[in-house]
Protein backbone atom coordinates (compact mmCIF):
# COMPACT_ATOMS: atom_id res chain seq x y z
CA UNK A 1 0.00 0.00 0.00
CA UNK A 2 2.73 2.50 1.13
CA UNK A 3 4.32 1.56 -2.21
CA UNK A 4 1.06 2.66 -4.81
CA UNK A 5 0.67 5.57 -2.48
CA UNK A 6 4.57 6.55 -3.33
CA UNK A 7 4.35 5.66 -6.96
CA UNK A 8 1.31 8.32 -7.35
CA UNK A 9 3.13 11.24 -6.17
CA UNK A 10 6.34 10.03 -8.47
CA UNK A 11 6.69 12.89 -11.16
CA UNK A 12 6.72 11.17 -14.64
CA UNK A 13 10.14 11.14 -16.47
CA UNK A 14 9.20 13.92 -18.62
CA UNK A 15 8.30 16.21 -15.74
CA UNK A 16 11.46 15.69 -14.20
CA UNK A 17 13.41 16.40 -17.81
CA UNK A 18 11.47 19.62 -17.32
CA UNK A 19 12.82 20.67 -14.12
CA UNK A 20 15.98 19.48 -15.22
CA UNK A 21 15.98 21.89 -18.39
CA UNK A 22 14.59 24.41 -15.57
CA UNK A 23 17.82 24.02 -13.59
CA UNK A 24 20.04 24.23 -15.96
CA UNK A 25 18.60 27.41 -17.71
CA UNK A 26 18.82 29.20 -14.21
CA UNK A 27 22.62 27.79 -14.19
CA UNK A 28 23.53 28.17 -17.68
CA UNK A 29 21.17 30.39 -19.45
CA UNK A 30 21.73 30.96 -23.27
CA UNK A 31 22.73 34.17 -24.11
CA UNK A 32 23.79 36.41 -27.01
CA UNK A 33 24.58 34.92 -29.91
CA UNK A 34 23.46 31.09 -28.15
CA UNK A 35 20.48 32.74 -27.63
CA UNK A 36 19.72 34.09 -31.28
CA UNK A 37 20.54 30.45 -32.55
CA UNK A 38 18.42 28.71 -29.98
CA UNK A 39 15.49 30.77 -30.57
CA UNK A 40 15.70 29.72 -34.58
CA UNK A 41 15.69 26.15 -32.76
CA UNK A 42 13.13 26.32 -31.31
CA UNK A 43 10.73 28.13 -34.35
CA UNK A 44 11.59 25.28 -36.01
CA UNK A 45 11.02 22.41 -33.52
CA UNK A 46 7.31 24.41 -32.60
CA UNK A 47 6.73 24.27 -36.60
CA UNK A 48 7.86 20.39 -36.95
CA UNK A 49 5.99 19.71 -34.29
CA UNK A 50 3.17 20.82 -35.27
CA UNK A 51 3.50 19.56 -38.90
CA UNK A 52 4.36 16.04 -37.85
CA UNK A 53 0.71 16.41 -35.42
CA UNK A 54 -0.96 17.45 -38.19
CA UNK A 55 0.19 14.08 -39.83
CA UNK A 56 -1.09 12.09 -37.10
CA UNK A 57 -4.20 13.45 -36.21
CA UNK A 58 -6.52 11.35 -37.86
CA UNK A 59 -9.91 13.05 -39.48
CA UNK A 60 -11.72 9.44 -39.53
CA UNK A 61 -11.29 9.42 -35.89
CA UNK A 62 -13.15 13.14 -35.41
CA UNK A 63 -15.99 11.71 -37.75
CA UNK A 64 -16.40 8.76 -36.68
CA UNK A 65 -17.69 10.05 -32.80
CA UNK A 66 -19.81 12.62 -34.35
CA UNK A 67 -22.95 10.42 -33.64
CA UNK A 68 -22.49 10.69 -29.73
CA UNK A 69 -22.79 14.38 -29.84
CA UNK A 70 -24.02 14.74 -26.38
CA UNK A 71 -20.60 13.06 -24.86
CA UNK A 72 -19.35 14.84 -26.99
CA UNK A 73 -20.54 18.21 -26.78
CA UNK A 74 -20.39 17.85 -22.90
CA UNK A 75 -16.03 17.67 -23.01
CA UNK A 76 -15.55 20.84 -25.38
CA UNK A 77 -17.83 22.53 -23.22
CA UNK A 78 -15.79 21.43 -19.61
CA UNK A 79 -12.46 22.38 -22.24
CA UNK A 80 -13.14 25.02 -23.86
CA UNK A 81 -16.01 26.81 -21.62
CA UNK A 82 -15.90 25.91 -17.90
CA UNK A 83 -12.16 25.97 -17.59
CA UNK A 84 -11.94 29.45 -19.27
CA UNK A 85 -14.87 30.60 -16.95
CA UNK A 86 -13.36 29.05 -13.76
CA UNK A 87 -9.91 30.85 -14.30
CA UNK A 88 -11.51 34.22 -15.02
CA UNK A 89 -13.53 33.69 -11.69
CA UNK A 90 -10.20 32.44 -9.58
CA UNK A 91 -8.52 35.61 -10.96
CA UNK A 92 -11.44 38.28 -9.91
CA UNK A 93 -11.45 36.45 -6.74
CA UNK A 94 -7.67 36.11 -5.90
CA UNK A 95 -6.23 38.60 -7.61
CA UNK A 96 -3.71 40.08 -5.11
CA UNK A 97 -2.35 36.87 -4.58
CA UNK A 98 -0.76 36.37 -7.71
CA UNK A 99 1.73 38.79 -10.39
CA UNK A 100 -0.15 39.53 -13.86
CA UNK A 101 2.04 37.24 -15.66
CA UNK A 102 1.40 34.11 -13.79
CA UNK A 103 -2.10 34.70 -13.77
CA UNK A 104 -1.48 34.93 -17.64
CA UNK A 105 -0.22 31.37 -17.65
CA UNK A 106 -3.73 29.93 -15.31
CA UNK A 107 -5.84 31.37 -17.95
CA UNK A 108 -3.50 30.35 -20.88
CA UNK A 109 -4.34 26.80 -19.15
CA UNK A 110 -7.33 27.09 -19.05
CA UNK A 111 -7.52 27.68 -22.86
CA UNK A 112 -6.14 25.01 -23.95
CA UNK A 113 -7.35 21.75 -25.99
CA UNK A 114 -7.17 18.42 -24.10
CA UNK A 115 -4.39 16.06 -23.67
CA UNK A 116 -4.33 13.18 -26.14
CA UNK A 117 -2.43 9.89 -25.05
CA UNK A 118 -3.27 10.50 -21.45
CA UNK A 119 -6.82 11.53 -21.73
CA UNK A 120 -6.84 7.74 -23.67
CA UNK A 121 -4.70 6.09 -21.45
CA UNK A 122 -6.46 6.81 -18.43
CA UNK A 123 -10.38 6.05 -19.79
CA UNK A 124 -8.61 2.47 -20.44
CA UNK A 125 -7.49 2.33 -16.82
CA UNK A 126 -10.75 3.11 -15.32
CA UNK A 127 -12.24 0.46 -18.11
CA UNK A 128 -14.22 3.79 -19.46
CA UNK A 129 -15.40 4.42 -23.17
CA UNK A 130 -12.07 4.25 -25.20
CA UNK A 131 -13.51 4.91 -28.69
CA UNK A 132 -15.46 7.87 -27.13
CA UNK A 133 -12.00 9.08 -25.36
CA UNK A 134 -9.95 8.71 -28.61
CA UNK A 135 -12.45 10.83 -30.81
CA UNK A 136 -13.11 13.43 -27.96
CA UNK A 137 -9.48 13.88 -27.18
CA UNK A 138 -8.58 13.82 -31.43
CA UNK A 139 -11.29 16.88 -31.68
CA UNK A 140 -10.18 18.87 -29.00
CA UNK A 141 -6.29 19.52 -30.22
CA UNK A 142 -7.51 19.68 -33.87
CA UNK A 143 -10.43 22.54 -32.42
CA UNK A 144 -7.69 24.08 -30.23
CA UNK A 145 -5.64 25.03 -32.97
CA UNK A 146 -7.86 27.26 -34.32
CA UNK A 147 -9.77 28.24 -31.13
CA UNK A 148 -6.91 28.26 -28.05
CA UNK A 149 -5.24 31.55 -29.82
CA UNK A 150 -8.68 33.20 -30.10
CA UNK A 151 -9.66 32.37 -25.81
CA UNK A 152 -6.60 33.86 -25.11
CA UNK A 153 -6.71 36.41 -26.84
CA UNK A 154 -10.21 37.32 -25.83
CA UNK A 155 -8.87 36.46 -21.94
CA UNK A 156 -6.13 38.62 -22.41
CA UNK A 157 -8.80 41.54 -23.92
CA UNK A 158 -10.93 40.97 -20.79
CA UNK A 159 -7.31 42.11 -18.51
CA UNK A 160 -6.42 45.06 -20.50
CA UNK A 161 -4.22 43.37 -22.97
CA UNK A 162 -4.31 41.85 -26.40
CA UNK A 163 -2.34 40.23 -29.22
CA UNK A 164 -1.15 42.41 -32.28
CA UNK A 165 -1.24 41.52 -35.84
CA UNK A 166 2.35 40.40 -35.69
CA UNK A 167 1.66 37.73 -33.26
CA UNK A 168 -1.57 36.49 -35.14
CA UNK A 169 1.02 36.31 -38.13
CA UNK A 170 3.09 34.08 -36.18
CA UNK A 171 0.26 32.38 -34.76
CA UNK A 172 -0.64 31.27 -39.15
CA UNK A 173 3.03 30.70 -40.05
CA UNK A 174 4.35 28.78 -36.78
CA UNK A 175 1.59 27.08 -36.12
CA UNK A 176 -1.51 26.70 -38.62
CA UNK A 177 0.31 26.33 -41.68
CA UNK A 178 2.72 23.56 -40.33
CA UNK A 179 -0.32 21.98 -39.42
CA UNK A 180 -2.08 22.41 -42.48
CA UNK A 181 0.87 20.82 -44.05
CA UNK A 182 0.73 17.99 -42.27
CA UNK A 183 -2.98 17.42 -42.52
CA UNK A 184 -2.69 17.56 -46.35
CA UNK A 185 0.77 14.98 -46.57
CA UNK A 186 -1.19 12.59 -44.44
CA UNK A 187 -1.95 10.35 -47.20
CA UNK A 188 1.61 9.94 -48.08
CA UNK A 189 3.47 9.66 -44.37
CA UNK A 190 0.54 9.38 -42.23
CA UNK A 191 1.18 5.42 -42.19
CA UNK A 192 4.79 6.44 -41.79
CA UNK A 193 4.02 8.37 -38.69
CA UNK A 194 1.99 5.77 -36.75
CA UNK A 195 4.98 2.99 -37.48
CA UNK A 196 7.14 5.36 -36.10
CA UNK A 197 5.23 7.27 -33.13
CA UNK A 198 7.53 6.26 -30.38
CA UNK A 199 10.78 7.81 -32.16
CA UNK A 200 8.70 10.97 -32.88
CA UNK A 201 7.34 10.90 -29.44
CA UNK A 202 11.02 11.42 -28.66
CA UNK A 203 11.27 14.11 -31.54
CA UNK A 204 8.06 16.00 -29.69
CA UNK A 205 9.28 15.70 -26.28
CA UNK A 206 12.88 16.97 -27.29
CA UNK A 207 11.35 19.80 -29.47
CA UNK A 208 9.31 21.01 -25.83
CA UNK A 209 12.29 20.58 -24.05
CA UNK A 210 13.92 23.27 -25.93
CA UNK A 211 11.36 25.63 -26.30
CA UNK A 212 11.36 25.47 -22.48
CA UNK A 213 15.27 26.00 -22.46
CA UNK A 214 14.68 29.04 -24.07
CA UNK A 215 11.73 30.52 -22.30
CA UNK A 216 13.20 30.35 -19.12
CA UNK A 217 16.63 31.22 -20.41
CA UNK A 218 15.14 34.59 -21.19
CA UNK A 219 13.15 34.95 -17.91
CA UNK A 220 16.23 34.00 -15.81
CA UNK A 221 18.13 36.70 -17.32
CA UNK A 222 15.29 39.17 -16.31
CA UNK A 223 14.80 37.76 -13.09
CA UNK A 224 12.19 35.28 -13.06
CA UNK A 225 12.77 33.86 -9.54
CA UNK A 226 13.58 37.37 -7.43
CA UNK A 227 9.61 37.57 -8.93
CA UNK A 228 8.57 34.58 -7.42
CA UNK A 229 9.06 33.87 -3.77
CA UNK A 230 8.25 30.54 -2.21
CA UNK A 231 4.84 31.35 -0.36
CA UNK A 232 3.75 32.43 -4.34
CA UNK A 233 4.41 29.20 -5.52
CA UNK A 234 2.66 27.46 -2.92
CA UNK A 235 -0.36 29.88 -4.21
CA UNK A 236 0.36 28.66 -7.52
CA UNK A 237 0.01 25.42 -6.75
CA UNK A 238 -2.99 26.01 -5.07
CA UNK A 239 -4.69 27.90 -7.55
CA UNK A 240 -3.63 24.91 -9.92
CA UNK A 241 -5.15 22.19 -7.77
CA UNK A 242 -8.72 24.45 -7.18
CA UNK A 243 -9.13 24.57 -10.83
CA UNK A 244 -8.44 20.57 -11.31
CA UNK A 245 -10.67 20.01 -8.15
CA UNK A 246 -13.18 22.34 -9.61
CA UNK A 247 -13.32 20.89 -13.52
CA UNK A 248 -13.33 17.24 -12.05
CA UNK A 249 -16.58 17.70 -9.97
CA UNK A 250 -18.27 19.24 -12.52
CA UNK A 251 -17.44 16.83 -15.01
CA UNK A 252 -18.13 14.01 -13.09
CA UNK A 253 -21.77 14.70 -11.54
CA UNK A 254 -22.99 16.82 -14.69
CA UNK A 255 -22.38 13.52 -16.45
CA UNK A 256 -24.37 11.66 -13.88
CA UNK A 257 -26.92 14.47 -13.92
CA UNK A 258 -27.10 14.07 -17.55
CA UNK A 259 -27.42 10.23 -17.19
CA UNK A 260 -24.58 8.94 -19.08
CA UNK A 261 -23.54 5.75 -18.25
CA UNK A 262 -20.06 4.79 -16.43
CA UNK A 263 -18.27 4.23 -19.14
CA UNK A 264 -19.00 7.43 -21.10
CA UNK A 265 -18.72 9.43 -17.32
CA UNK A 266 -14.99 8.31 -17.30
CA UNK A 267 -14.18 9.60 -21.19
CA UNK A 268 -16.22 12.68 -20.35
CA UNK A 269 -13.71 13.37 -16.40
CA UNK A 270 -10.61 12.55 -18.28
CA UNK A 271 -10.85 14.06 -21.47
CA UNK A 272 -12.73 17.34 -20.14
CA UNK A 273 -10.40 17.21 -17.08
CA UNK A 274 -6.39 17.45 -19.11
CA UNK A 275 -4.94 20.23 -20.74
CA UNK A 276 -1.80 19.53 -23.13
CA UNK A 277 1.27 20.55 -22.33
CA UNK A 278 2.79 19.16 -25.32
CA UNK A 279 0.82 21.43 -27.32
CA UNK A 280 0.83 24.41 -24.64
CA UNK A 281 4.13 25.04 -24.51
CA UNK A 282 4.60 25.93 -28.06
CA UNK A 283 2.03 27.56 -28.49
CA UNK A 284 3.16 30.22 -25.17
CA UNK A 285 6.29 30.54 -27.08
CA UNK A 286 4.37 31.93 -30.40
CA UNK A 287 1.53 34.12 -28.07
CA UNK A 288 3.54 35.36 -25.47
CA UNK A 289 6.71 37.95 -26.09
CA UNK A 290 10.09 37.77 -24.47
CA UNK A 291 10.40 36.53 -20.57
CA UNK A 292 6.89 36.52 -19.79
CA UNK A 293 7.29 33.10 -21.85
CA UNK A 294 8.88 31.43 -18.63
CA UNK A 295 6.54 32.29 -15.89
CA UNK A 296 3.89 32.09 -18.26
CA UNK A 297 4.44 28.24 -19.02
CA UNK A 298 5.07 27.38 -14.89
CA UNK A 299 1.20 27.12 -14.22
CA UNK A 300 1.32 24.77 -17.19
CA UNK A 301 4.02 22.72 -15.59
CA UNK A 302 2.50 22.40 -12.58
CA UNK A 303 -0.82 21.70 -13.76
CA UNK A 304 0.46 18.63 -16.22
CA UNK A 305 1.99 16.87 -12.65
CA UNK A 306 -1.22 17.19 -11.18
CA UNK A 307 -3.32 15.93 -13.58
CA UNK A 308 -1.06 13.21 -13.89
CA UNK A 309 -1.00 12.43 -10.00
CA UNK A 310 -4.85 12.74 -9.24
CA UNK A 311 -6.36 10.73 -12.45
CA UNK A 312 -3.95 8.49 -12.17
CA UNK A 313 -5.89 7.60 -8.64
CA UNK A 314 -8.74 8.48 -10.14
CA UNK A 315 -8.32 5.65 -12.51
CA UNK A 316 -7.68 3.29 -10.35
CA UNK A 317 -11.10 4.32 -8.08
CA UNK A 318 -12.83 4.11 -11.41
CA UNK A 319 -10.96 0.78 -12.24
CA UNK A 320 -12.28 -0.78 -8.49
CA UNK A 321 -15.70 0.18 -9.16
CA UNK A 322 -16.08 -1.80 -12.24
CA UNK A 323 -14.14 -4.96 -11.32
CA UNK A 324 -16.71 -4.12 -8.01
CA UNK A 325 -19.77 -4.13 -10.30
CA UNK A 326 -18.88 -7.07 -12.48
CA UNK A 327 -18.30 -9.68 -9.21
CA UNK A 328 -21.32 -8.69 -7.91
CA UNK A 329 -23.59 -10.79 -10.15
CA UNK A 330 -21.70 -13.62 -9.72
CA UNK A 331 -21.86 -13.59 -6.08
CA UNK A 332 -25.26 -13.03 -6.94
CA UNK A 333 -25.66 -16.32 -8.82
CA UNK A 334 -23.55 -18.31 -6.65
CA UNK A 335 -25.95 -17.49 -3.59
CA UNK A 336 -28.99 -18.32 -5.53
CA UNK A 337 -31.24 -21.41 -4.47
CA UNK A 338 -29.68 -24.39 -6.52
CA UNK A 339 -26.36 -22.45 -7.55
Amino acid sequence: MALRAASLFRPDPFTLALIAVVATATVLPCQGTSETVFKWLAVFAIAALFFLQGARLSREAVLSGLTHWRLHLLIMAATFVVFPLLGVTLHLLLRPLLSEPLWMGVLFVCALPSTVQSSIAFTSIARGNVPAAICAATASNLIGIFLTPLLVTLLMRLHGGGISFGEVEKIVLQLLVPFLAGQALRPLIGEWAARNRRILAVTDRSSILLVVYVAFSEAVVHGIWHQLPPLRFVILVAVNGILLGAVLLITTYGSRALKFPRADEVAIVFCGSKKTLASGIPMANVLFAGPAVGMTVLPLMIFHQMQLMVCAWLARRYAERAEREEEAPKGAALSAPGA
